[in-house]
C-alpha cells in the first residue's frame, strides 16, 4: 500500500519564500499523517509572474535544494513542478521528483506548452517523456497542459509507468474537461492517475486581469474510479493507494495487452 498527500493551495505569485514556507508546513503535517508521498501541484515555489521568474532563475536551484531538504527532514518523498534555469539560461517548467532522503530521482520539464496563455514565450519545452522507478513502482511525469495529450501518457505506461503524476494549475471554465480527462488517461492505460491543481486566484495586471483555479485535485484508480477528489478550497488530501491494483485490473479486463502498438506507432 501507499499513503499519498496532495496539496492543493493558492501559489503566491512571486514569492518564493512564502511558498516554500508554505511547503514546509504541508510537508511536516503530511509526514505526520504517515504519507509516502506528497504530491505539490505547478510551478509551486514561484507561479507564473514570468518577469519575476526570469529575475529569479539563478535562485531556481535554491528552491528545489529547500524541497529537497524538506524531503530528508520529514522522512518524506516529495514531488511537484517548480521553475528551473536551463542550460541555454533560459526557464523551464519542471516536475521534481525528491525520495525520502531528499535525492533527486526524476526531472521532466513540460513538453506541451499552454499557448493559449503564451507559455512558450516564457518556457524552454521539455524533448522527452520521463518515467522512473520508485519503491511504489514506476512513475510516469506530466504537467498540466500535457493532460490533453495521450500519446505522453502512454509511452510513460509503456516505458512500465503504472502510477502517472500531473501537477497542474488548471483554472476555470475547464473543470468539465479536467475530470474527464484524468479518468480518461487512467482507464485508457489502466493505471493509477494522481492530478494536484492549484486553487484560489492569481491576479496578472490590471491588463490581462485574473485567473481563477479551481482545485479539484484528484486520484482515479485503474477501473477509472474515483478514489478522492477535493472541493475548489485549499486542502491536504490524504488517500490510500494500493499499486498491486493496476496488474489485478488488467487481469481482469485486458485492454491494455489487446492493444495493437504494430500498427499505431507513438
Amino acid at each position: 500500500m501507499m499513503q499519498l498527500s496532495l496539496a492543493q493551495f493558492e501559489v503566491a505569485r512571486a514569492d518564493a519564500a512564502a511558498n516554500l514556507a508554505r511547503i514546509a508546513e504541508l510537508a511536516a503535517e503530511a509526514s505526520a499523517a504517515g504519507s509516502d508521498l506528497l504530491c505539490l501541484p505547478e510551478m509551486c515555489t514561484t507561479g507564473f509572474d514570468w518577469a519575476y521568474n526570469r529575475a529569479h532563475l539563478d535562485a531556481a536551484a535554491d528552491d528545489a535544494a529547500a524541497v529537497s531538504a524538506l524531503a530528508k527532514a520529514h522522512g518524506i518523498a516529495i514531488c511537484g513542478s517548480m521553475l528551473e534555469r536551463t542550460d541555454s539560461g533560459n526557464a523551464a517548467n519542471c516536475f521534481h521528483y525528491f525520495d525520502a532522503r531528499g535525492e533527486l530521482c526524476a526531472r521532466y520539464r513540460k513538453l506541451h506548452l499552454f499557448t493559449l496563455f503564451h507559455e512558450e514565450r516564457h518556457v524552454e519545452a521539455g524533448e522527452q517523456c520521463v518515467s522512473f522507478e520508485t519503491e511504489f513502482g514506476r512513475i510516469g511525469a506530466a504537467i498540466c497542459y500535457d493532460l490533453r495529450f495521450p500519446e505522453l501518457f502512454r509511452r510513460n505506461t509503456e516505458a512500465g509507468a503504472i502510477l502517472q503524476v500531473l501537477p497542474a494549475a488548471f483554472p476555470h471554465p475547464r473543470l468539465d474537461h479536467w475530470r474527464s480527462l484524468v479518468r480518461a488517461r487512467a482507464i485508457e492505460n489502466q493505471n493509477y492517475f494522481i492530478a494536484i491543481n492549484q486553487c484560489g486566484v492569481e491576479g496578472h495586471g490590471s491588463s490581462v486581469g485574473e485567473t481563477q483555479y479551481f482545485g479539484h485535485s484528484m486520484v482515479v484508480d485503474p477501473w477509472g474510479e474515483i478514489v478522492v477528489e477535493a472541493s475548489e478550497e485549499a486542502c491536504l488530501l490524504q488517500v490510500e493507494i494500493d499499486p498491486s491494483l493496476v496488474s489485478k485490473v488488467r487481469s481482469k479486463l485486458s485492454a491494455w495487452e489487446d492493444r495493437r502498438g504494430d500498427l499505431f506507432h507513438l
